[in-house]
Order: structure tokens, then sequence, then C-alpha cells
């Protein structure tokens, strides 16, 4: 989360960005010190109040507490594995973001079980790339860290990030509409009408 922070965040530090925190809970660490500029508004938002959790939501799929386009940047760490339906979660950050907002996401795409309360997926570049294509956004940056780097953690889950931005388009104006107009973009992608 400091390379996203110091690749595409680095030259914003004097904008007054709003940054919200997906599966903020303080289980092991927190990112909220990685986005403490002075100019800048973290939220932590989680489905269990605690430590770092200054937003508790209802549910991962139906954000109510969150307003469209009122984000600046969404990042998430190590939760997406624990998310059902992560792809719907997805759909919220899209619809959270300003045009132009960016996203992080990382996700282990190896590691042992670890239920939180659940432990559902691992992910890859190629599924973080058709994720972002699916809520409408742009990829700009998805890998795995692949090799070991010498420090246990990292080595143990091998986690993948997704960098991708909201671009300046229509935007979908509800869950189950966004899913209709996915599936018929991707039938006329490839071709079947």
């Amino acid at each position: 989360m400091i390379g996203f922070k110091d690749r595409y965040l680095s030259d914003r530090l004097q904008e007054p960005l709003r940054i919200l925190d997906v599966g903020s809970l303080d289980v092991n660490g927190s990112y909220r010190p990685v986005f403490s500029a002075s100019t800048w508004s973290y939220t932590g938002i989680d489905l269990t109040a605690g430590s770092n959790v200054d937003l508790v939501l209802h549910t991962p799929y139906v954000w109510r507490e969150v307003a469209s386009r009122s984000a600046d940047v969404v990042i998430s760490g190590q939760a997406f594995e624990h998310i059902p339906y992560f792809w719907i979660t997805m759909l919220e950050i899209a619809r959270v973001l300003r045009i132009g907002g960016i996203c992080c996401i990382l996700a282990p795409s190896s590691g042992p079980e670890h239920r939180y309360p659940v432990d559902c997926w691992r992910f890859y570049p190629d599924g973080l790339t058709a994720l972002a294509d699916f809520a409408r956004l742009e990829t700009l940056e998805a890998v795995t860290q692949w090799d070991n780097v010498g420090e246990w953690e990292s080595d143990l889950w091998h986690d993948s990030m997704l960098v991708c931005r909201k671009p300046n388009r229509g935007m979908w104006s509800n869950t189950t509409g966004a899913i209709s107009r996915w599936v018929r973009h991707r039938a006329n992608t490839i071709g079947l009408r």
C-alpha cells in the first residue's frame, strides 16, 4: 500500500483527498498512518465496529452510508478474500468513486485458509483486471508478488494488487442495472448478441 501511495498519490499531498479504506478493522495493522497527509481525510469502513473503523456498513454490497461520487481514493487491503460476492462490492467502489478517482485493492494469491469469518478467494492479475472491467473501471496496474522477498508474511501470501481508475463515462444507476449492462456489454464484445 505504501508503494501505491508513492506511485499514485505522492504528487497529490496538497489536495484535499477523501480516502475510504474498505475492511479497515485493525486486526493486525492499519493503513491509516500511510494516508495521514494533513490535507487528506481517511475514513475506515467495515462491517464491524472497532479499532480503525469510522463507519460501520450494514452490508458489503449496498453502502447506503456512503454517497455516490464522494471518494477520491478507495483502498482495500486483505479484505476481498473474505467477501463472498466481492464483485458486487466492486460495483459499490465504482459508485462511490468520483470521476478520475482511483482504487487500490490488495488481496492474497496464496496462503493458508484464514477464516474471518470466511475465507473464500485468492486473486491473480487476470482476475483483478476482469473485476475492474466488470465495474467499468480502467485498470492501471494488476500484478502479483510472485517472488519471495525475504519477508515472512509477504512470502506467505504473495499478494496481488489492482490499481484502477474511474473513467469519465456514464454511470450505472444500480446494481441490477449494472449487472445487466455488463452482461450485454460482454456479449457484444465477444460477438454473442
